[in-house]
């Protein structure tokens, strides 16, 4: 295993972080601050209960999920992307670091951006909601591998993509409605049986529901239902990133 590789092209990306913390860090921040102001802290107050837990609370997993998710993906794509936008990847290719390797160092880096996102998220949500963990190491346990998970669906999505308008379409026309679509607002017990039985198949409701669990002890479906289908999820992606270099797709031409 080179250490020194992997060490080099982590530390190269979370300095990309430093040099774009706006757009990193604080612009995901402010967003979803609006989002607590507006529903937590306004809207919230008039709110119904959810599974007794108030709305303003029950919100927050969802909403920090809505930002791991998209950024988890956005970090990982336009971190492989890029070198093949810049010819750079062919560098990479050729030095003496495998693709064990490669993937290690980028989507380490992509998923460590995601989990202090998703840390400093949770500790501003505290200053509009009341909030309280029942289960912590599940919730860590959770950011993390949702975090790596989507990290490795970005960067199947960074090879995928020959541009930028693609880089973007994913997260923008399908990971963003599922997840709003997921139970981030509301729980999926609220819908109509149809409705509840159509949610299920979206896989986000899985994610939330298991992260919302970890807060407070009650979830959609089955917590180990949720840890279940994060887990494929996280199989099928090692399964494509290994057909990936095992092919070449994309990354050589």
């Amino acid at each position: 295993m080179n250490l020194y590789a992997i060490n080099a092209i982590y530390r190269f990306e979370m300095a990309r972080t430093r040099r774009t913390i706006m757009q990193s860090i604080i612009s995901p921040v402010i967003s979803t601050s609006l989002y607590f102001v507006i529903f937590g802290a306004a809207i919230g107050q008039h709110m119904n209960a959810v599974d007794g837990v108030p709305y303003g609370a029950f919100i927050v997993p969802g909403l920090v999920m809505l930002s791991l998710l998209t950024q988890s993906i956005s970090n990982a794509s336009f971190g492989i992307y890029f070198p093949r936008f810049t010819g750079t990847i062919y560098e990479l290719l050729s030095a003496p670091v495998s693709y064990l390797e490669v993937v290690l160092a980028y989507v380490g880096a992509a998923a460590s951006k995601s989990i202090i996102l998703g840390t400093i998220i949770l500790a501003t949500s505290t200053l509009f909601v009341p909030l309280s963990v029942a289960h912590p190491l599940a919730m860590v346990g959770f950011l993390i591998l949702t975090a790596v998970t989507f990290s490795l669906f970005g960067f199947i999505i960074g090879i995928w993509a020959d541009n930028f308008e693609k880089l973007q379409m994913v997260p923008l026309l399908i990971v963003t409605p599922l997840t709003f679509l997921g139970g981030s607002f509301y729980s999926i017990k609220m819908l109509p049986p149809f409705w509840q039985t159509v949610s299920l198949a979206n896989p986000v409701v899985y994610l939330i529901s298991g992260f919302r669990w970890a807060f407070f002890d009650a979830g959609d479906v089955h917590v180990w239902v949720s840890l279940g289908m994060t887990l494929g999820f996280l199989a099928l992606c090692l399964a494509i990133i290994a057909w990936i270099f095992k092919t070449g797709y994309r990354m050589k031409s």
